[in-house]
């Protein structure tokens, strides 16, 4: 019952966030984005007693974990977002009919907007600053991992909220429990749509449990496909780079495909990855082991980095600092492997052939697909979109990175004349 009346109150605080200006949400995002930093001893305390809890080897630490630095980011982009253009009430379509009715369709919010997510503080302020400025309340589920981080995030924006005279209950942090999911994905009529962030077993909670619209994302097997036209000059730092910037976020290479006839550069492409710090541990198939056993010198100094990979290296989203590498005859065979194993989030082509280059953009079925570039840019700060809610990895509705345009529906407005139907 308790949830409930959390559900009822931020539905009926929806209803405000329409009465609100967009100049008013500006100016509040920027009173938020003041007092991260005003309050940023707090901040970085509370998350102290989430990372106490967690070891620091695990990939998930650099996740949780809020800085000085961190703080600064977080609240640059809400006043990045604070800049952007209203989504609200654009008009998409207008046209007039032979009958004389006027048809408008413009951009609405969806309502209410429900997140789940896990160790990422982060996603509190930005799931917050997208929302608000889009014209929507939102239900927030954190995982446990970040219940200190998330509770002290939650009350710094009610108190800018209360003070500038907004029903707090525009953003709600339910209990890290699983009967809270539990009750968000069955609360129709309250939640509008529901927007899981995490790993592959949480999103498949959510969609075999949730009676309330799901937009999947987060999820991402992704793969680079180093062509047999590959350049090594590319190749070898966009590699490192997908793989090690940040191992624990969605966008992260978890698979190198090569084509057979580029194995004699396998070492080259890969010996960053031995060399970075901590060291990425490979997971080969026969003939990249094969290849990599054959420079002996490398072999020798890394080989219990070196390992024999399994059906489960491929098609796993390591989250770690884990690849496996898959050997192919073909562009048509990496194609294939990608259809078999990726999770439809993104996927990169290294390759000066215009011609392979082109076929692989056109194939493969996934949100983001890259040619001689890092899927390490599949961020909607990155494409210019501001914050983000999360990497929509489905076909129906929005798709790849959700900014403020994608926490939009619309509806269509009819002006008539007493026109009535034959």
């Amino acid at each position: 019952m308790e949830l409930k009346e959390t559900f009822q109150r931020v539905k009926a605080a929806s209803k405000e966030l329409a009465l609100i200006s967009d100049e008013r949400k500006n100016a509040i995002l920027l009173q938020v984005a003041d007092a991260i930093i005003a309050q940023k001893d707090m901040l970085l305390r509370e998350n102290a007693k989430d990372l106490a809890r967690m070891e620091q080897s695990n990939p998930l630490y650099d996740r949780l974990q809020l800085t000085d630095a961190r703080l600064e980011g977080i609240a640059s982009d809400m006043r990045h977002v604070a800049t952007l253009e209203n989504p609200l009430g654009k008009v998409l379509k207008h046209r007039t009919l032979e009958n004389g009715l006027v048809l408008t369709r413009i951009s609405v919010p969806f309502g209410v907007i429900g997140v789940i997510y896990e160790a990422r503080p982060n996603v509190s302020f930005d799931v917050f600053s997208l929302c608000f400025k889009s014209g929507n309340a939102c239900v927030l589920k954190g995982g446990r991992d970040a219940d200190d981080s998330n509770r002290a995030i939650i009350s710094l924006i009610h108190e800018v909220l209360e003070r500038e005279g907004v029903n707090p209950a525009v953003v709600e942090l339910l209990p890290a429990t699983h009967e809270a999911t539990g009750e968000m994905l069955n609360a129709v009529g309250y939640i509008d749509v529901c927007i899981p962030r995490g790993g592959k077993k949480l999103i498949q909670f959510v969609r075999d449990t949730a009676k309330v619209p799901v937009i999947e994302t987060g999820a991402g097997v992704v793969n680079t496909y180093f062509d047999e036209f590959g350049s090594l000059e590319i190749g070898v730092p966009v590699i490192h780079n997908a793989k090690t910037r940040r191992v624990s976020v969605c966008n992260a290479l978890d698979c190198l495909i090569i084509h057979e006839k580029r194995l004699q550069d396998l070492s080259k492409l890969i010996k960053p990855l031995l060399e970075h710090n901590p060291a990425v541990t490979l997971y080969c198939d026969e003939a990249s082991f094969e290849a990599l056993k054959n420079d002996s010198s490398l072999f020798a100094l890394h080989s219990s980095l070196i390992q024999h990979a399994t059906e489960e290296s491929f098609g796993t989203e390591f989250m770690d600092y884990k690849m496996a590498i898959k050997t192919v005859a073909s562009l048509d065979e990496a194609l294939q492997h990608i259809d078999r194993y990726g999770s439809g989030h993104s996927e990169s082509i290294i390759t000066d052939s215009a011609e392979n280059a082109r076929r692989f953009q056109q194939e493969v079925d996934a949100a983001c697909v890259y040619v001689n570039a890092p899927t390490s840019f599949t961020d909607g700060a990155q494409f210019g979109l501001g914050a983000e809610i999360g990497i929509s990895t489905q076909k129906l509705g929005p798709r790849g990175p959700m900014a403020l345009e994608e926490m939009c529906t619309y509806k269509w407005l009819i002006e008539g004349n007493g026109q009535i139907r034959p």
